[in-house]
């Protein structure tokens, strides 16, 4: 099991949750193919802070993550 540092995720936890997502997509997108993933609630509100905007590939949607506080 991961450790997280005050509820942290890291990258790869989430990039896990998100393969096979097509891009480009945006925010709501993530969210969305997420939750076909049952992915757990953690990692649904992390993506809910994540900046609203068009992601163009993982690496893009890592920036984002890198971008929540």
């Amino acid at each position: 099991m991961p450790h997280h540092e005050q509820g942290r995720l890291s990258p790869a936890e989430i990039a896990n949750y998100l393969q096979g997502i097509n891009f480009p997509c945006s925010k709501r997108d993530l969210i969305s193919h997420c939750r076909t993933q049952n992915c757990p609630t953690n990692v649904l509100n992390f993506l809910e802070k994540m900046p609203d905007r068009q992601y163009f590939s993982m690496a893009d949607v890592m920036q984002g993550v890198g971008q929540v506080e």
